[in-house]
């Protein structure tokens, strides 16, 4: 069974940023090496569900022409629109995936912090609907925290494991910190080869 809602209502009642994301130094440096591991400069449009109060949110949206930053949680979606009001091309809004997902198709989607609340079949409804409208050679970061949770469904390795088994996706960097694991993978193309990596990009190789 996927974490109740009840959790993350009573998570956001008790504080306006219950996980301290715009505070800790551990989720600076987080955001830094996700941002970092990003193998495009620069993406037409991104989506990033699960924006809780909109840290990451802002980060990304210098990388990207239009972000779409979505939440289950009411709280948090006014909180993170605060927070990046004056950025005119992030749309913030409330949306619970994978019930619920945003027409269109994306070059970047991050999911960070947010599979390990899932269920097996949730888990895979979330990585078709993700492999569904991100384009071929676009962009997937999945972040995730590594040490067991009561209310978490997985760890880190083992979402790792399963977005990494999804034949859709070609995997470029993984980072294996001792407290998260970071992957960076790509849509592979129509004819299913492996997309171009950023040395390619540039025909340094």
């Amino acid at each position: 069974m996927s974490t109740p809602p009840g959790y993350f209502e009573a998570m956001y009642g008790a504080s306006t940023d219950p996980w301290d994301l715009a505070g800790r130094w551990y989720e600076h440096r987080k955001y830094a090496l996700t941002l970092a591991s990003l193998p495009r400069q620069h993406y037409r449009a991104g989506f990033e569900p699960g924006c809780s109060v909109g840290v990451l949110t802002r980060q990304l949206a210098a990388r990207c022409d239009h972000l779409l930053a979505t939440d289950r949680v009411a709280s948090a979606v006014a909180t993170a629109d605060a927070r990046n009001r004056d950025l005119p091309h992030v749309d913030v809004r409330r949306l619970t995936v994978p019930d619920q997902w945003p027409e269109g198709t994306f070059d970047l989607v991050v999911l960070s912090e947010l599979l390990y609340y899932f269920d097996d079949t949730t888990l895979q409804n979330t990585l078709d609907q993700t492999v569904a409208c991100l384009e071929p050679g676009g962009t997937l970061i999945t972040v995730h925290w590594n040490h067991p949770v009561p209310e978490h469904v997985r760890t880190g390795p083992e979402v790792a494991t399963a977005v990494a088994a999804t034949p859709q996706l070609s995997l470029l960097t993984e980072v294996r910190d001792a407290d998260f694991t970071l992957q960076t993978l790509l849509r592979r193309r129509g004819n299913h080869s492996a997309p171009r990596s950023p040395a390619q990009h540039e025909d340094l190789v």
